[in-house]
């Protein structure tokens, strides 16, 4: 992991998130291989004598003490002197906006707000490494989304190498500088969350990252992809993808298009609304093909407006939708 990176551990319950940042921490022997941070390798060495900052699932406040003791806590145990000790608490919890707060109990506190605190503690002691174990996990949707943003905030202000857990795709993709996805101990794929969301390794990342219709199939020559029905479409000539038996759609992919669209253009089809969903900004539609595969879309409530047709959407309405063949990838046999 690069100096002042944020890396996601990202993947489904028990797949080794949490063990390998317990690995990392000191709090789990590993079984091989070793743990460096920079050129100091701490594999045998306990978790106090690594310089990890660490963010727990449940914050783990101290409960009998204030937000400042808490915070001075870890320069405490180090015996730093007591002047350097309030002005690191007070850089803290400026940086994270809770110095007014400085002399109140953890259960007076919300949640976002010990949140801050734990955040706070972990840097204080000025770690090599800050490790995030499902830091927003215990959060409701609304203030998980605020402070996700201000732990990347603070990150990136720190300019500290992170690693965080989560099996939240919405909260790795917002945070994560690269995201490694782990599945049964095993990383399937490192990259950015672009990258990982367009052209997946393999199966599992694809159907792990984001949402997609998966249709069965064969390459027939580069860039044409055909299902059994006989249905031929058009795709991106992905590296690794000879022998590929499956099409990965993104919903995004499929634009509704005017009914007077031409036919002719490539990955235009036309199609039956089997259901829809009407979600504000977007529409999440269910769409039977003439030859029988089923698409997942995500259409724009505001193309369908300015079609006339966001009422049209109707359980077994006809629409007619292209496909971007750039989004559509193929996934070979053997997983790449």
């Amino acid at each position: 992991v690069p100096q002042g990176e944020l890396l996601v551990l990202l993947g489904p319950s028990g797949c080794g998130k949490t063990t390998t940042l317990r690995i990392v921490a000191g709090f789990v022997e590993a079984s091989e291989g070793r743990v460096r941070l920079g050129e100091r390798d701490v594999t045998d060495e306990p978790p106090y004598r690594r310089n990890i900052g660490i963010v727990f699932q449940s914050f783990a406040l101290f409960p009998h003490m204030t937000v400042f003791e808490n915070v001075a806590f870890g320069l405490r145990r180090r015996r730093r002197p007591e002047a350097e000790i309030r002005r690191r608490v007070g850089e803290m919890l400026d940086l994270v906006r809770m110095e007014p707060l400085a002399q109140r109990m953890p259960r007076q506190l919300s949640g976002g707000q010990q949140q801050r605190v734990a955040l706070a503690r972990a840097l204080a002691i000025g770690p090599d490494v800050l490790l995030l174990d499902e830091p927003l996990s215990a959060l409701d949707a609304k203030l998980r989304h605020e402070v996700r943003q201000e732990i990347k905030q603070l990150q990136q202000l720190s300019g500290i190498t992170t690693v965080l857990v989560t099996h939240d795709q919405d909260e790795a993709m917002s945070l994560g500088d690269r995201l490694a996805v782990m599945n049964e101990g095993r990383v399937q794929q490192v990259g950015p969350p672009e990258a990982l969301y367009r052209r997946p390794a393999n199966r599992f990342v694809a159907g792990f990252i984001g949402r997609g219709t998966f249709l069965e199939g064969r390459l027939a020559g580069e860039g044409r992809f055909v299902t059994p029905s006989g249905l031929v479409l058009a795709c991106a000539a992905a590296a690794g993808s000879a022998g590929a038996t499956e099409l990965m759609i993104r919903p995004e992919a499929i634009e509704a298009e005017a009914s007077d669209a031409d036919a002719a253009g490539a990955n235009v089809l036309d199609a039956v609304v089997e259901r829809a969903t009407f979600l504000g900004p977007t529409v999440e539609a269910a769409l039977r093909l003439p030859t029988g595969e089923m698409l997942a879309a995500e259409i724009p409530a505001a193309r369908l407006a300015g079609l006339g047709s966001a009422a049209s959407l109707a359980p077994g309405a006809a629409i007619r939708i292209r496909i971007d063949a750039a989004s559509a990838v193929p996934i070979a046999a053997d997983g790449t």
